[in-house]
């Protein structure tokens, strides 16, 4: 993975969104060769995947609130990796 790979882990949702859409336009721009298209293409992927696991725990984090809020459970919302 390309330097951008280091970096991925300590981005929030909004700047991985803002990072992600660079990297489609550079896509489809068609103005990289083969193998700068495909470490762009690469990091986008690791990015949409740190995306959907911040969204994911987004989306429990709300389950939990929403059973708490029924008095049906109560919960650490303590962040686990």
């Amino acid at each position: 993975m390309s330097d951008i790979g280091n970096e991925i882990q300590n981005m929030g949702f909004e700047e991985s969104m803002k990072v992600l859409e660079g990297l489609v336009k550079k896509l489809e721009s068609g103005s990289l060769d083969l193998d700068e298209s495909l470490k762009v293409y690469e990091d986008a992927v690791a990015i949409r995947e740190h995306c959907r696991k911040i969204l994911d725990e987004s989306e429990r984090k709300v389950q939990t609130i929403m059973e708490t809020a029924m008095g049906e459970k109560r919960e650490d919302f303590s962040v686990q990796d």
